[in-house]
């Protein structure tokens, strides 16, 4: 078995006989009591703004939560340690981060000048203490349930998680110190400008966005034992620098006055500041999915039963894009009983792959017998084989229309913010 795919093994009643938990459900609480101080004093003076502040950014969460969670498909992580990832970067690394990068700051202010502070303070005060505070989430997780970290693509999920969670709840203390910037009372007006901005605009190449690149590291120095344990720990460091790099260019005040104002400006603004990071993400993102659906559909491919999975089958499981295709050729041949039923055989035919590969003598009859199960509502469906159909003009014109659709609303908010 390749070092870079390893299947977990490690249950959650496990996680308790480690020191390590403890150590940081302790950090977990204190960071809860920090920010729980601190919504209590959004709550007294702006209620309703911190109200409306919560909903708009927890509806924000939700697509980014179920995205992430989707990336490891094949092999998804414990909902506990998804949880856990997320709680650290909302509760700890936030409520690090909030006195941590005022310190810094400040002392940017006294080593160089005010100056200095006022126009690069946020590009480099924030980034260095915020990514190390995320970063070390993805550690704690490794120390707790090590088992669970068995690829590279395990470090990007758990760290994109940190970094929604932080996202979150920093947004949130964003939009109320909005609020209290308009000095109009309890409005909700500065809070909806500041989800635009922060979440709308600039959720996709934020926070998440650099989770992810410092948990890649992460996930190479842990699986990678078959190199030196210099290069691995030189990779998380080159990983954590890009985490910053892109954070601090983000922050920047590069091009902030350059380009005018106005929509074109902004859009400028944010492609160049914000897509390579995005794109090399989904690179890493592709290279880790691409090695570990190669190892687990070459596990599934030594069962040679139709029954469990088909030459087809196998082609479609190892990729995304396919997979997808898969579900609506089942919706558009069967209905859409037929896509939920194909879905639930391909998440069956993954948890079949995970169990083979920790033990190829167990046959793994439960994991088989769900299979077979599916398999058996979707014959009845008239969709025996959950394989992706011709490629579909339905299917082209919709995604060409998604994207303009975005495109335009993406348009109308620059255009509304820029005026």
């Amino acid at each position: 078995m390749s070092d870079a795919v390893r299947p977990g093994t490690t249950r959650s009643a496990a996680f308790l006989r480690q020191p390590a938990f403890w150590v940081v459900i302790t950090i977990l609480a204190a960071g809860a009591v920090r920010i729980s101080q601190i919504a209590v004093l959004f709550f007294t003076a702006y209620p309703v703004a911190t109200i409306t502040a919560i909903l708009l950014f927890a509806l924000l969460a939700v697509p980014f939560w179920l995205f992430v969670s989707e990336l490891d498909f094949l092999e998804r992580e414990p909902p506990s340690l998804r949880v856990l990832a997320f709680a650290w970067g909302g509760l700890v690394a936030t409520s690090v981060s909030i006195p941590g990068s005022i310190a810094l700051d400040n002392l940017i202010a006294k080593i160089g000048s005010p100056d200095l502070a006022a126009e690069w303070g946020a590009a480099l005060a924030g980034p260095t203490v915020e990514e190390i505070a995320k970063t070390l989430g993805v550690v704690a997780i490794v120390l707790i349930a090590r088992a669970q970290v068995n690829s590279v693509l395990d470090g990007i999920v758990y760290g994109a998680l940190v970094g929604l969670g932080f996202q979150i709840v920093e947004d949130v203390v964003f939009a109320i110190g909005a609020v209290q910037q308009a000095g109009q009372g309890d409005q909700v007006q500065p809070v909806i400008t500041t989800f635009l901005v922060r979440g709308f605009l600039a959720g996709v190449w934020s926070h998440t966005l650099f989770g992810a690149l410092a948990g890649a590291g992460i996930g190479y120095l842990v699986v990678n034992r078959h190199r030196s344990r210099g290069r691995r720990i030189a990779v998380a460091a080159l990983a954590l620098f890009a985490a910053w790099a892109s954070h601090s260019l983000w922050n920047s005040p590069l091009f902030r006055e350059s380009l005018g104002d106005g929509a074109p400006a902004l859009l400028a603004v944010l492609v160049f500041k914000g897509l390579p990071p995005l794109l090399l993400v989904l690179y890493l993102v592709r290279r880790a999915h691409d090695r570990e659906a190669a190892y687990y559909v070459g596990v599934l491919g030594s069962v040679r039963d139709p029954a469990l999975i088909t030459e087809g089958e196998l082609r479609v499981l190892g990729s995304g894009s396919r997979r997808g295709a898969a579900r609506r050729h089942a919706a558009v041949h069967a209905g859409r009983q037929a896509r939920s039923a194909v879905r639930r055989l391909q998440r069956a035919q993954a948890a079949l792959a995970v169990a083979l590969s920790r033990d190829p003598d167990d046959p793994a009859e439960p994991e088989a017998t769900a299979v077979r199960e599916h398999r058996a509502t979707l014959a009845a469906l008239g969709h025996p084989e959950a394989v992706e159909g011709a490629r579909s003009w339905r299917h082209t014109a919709s995604t060409v229309g998604t994207a303009a659709l975005a495109i335009a609303v993406l348009w109308v908010a620059l255009s509304a913010l820029g005026s």
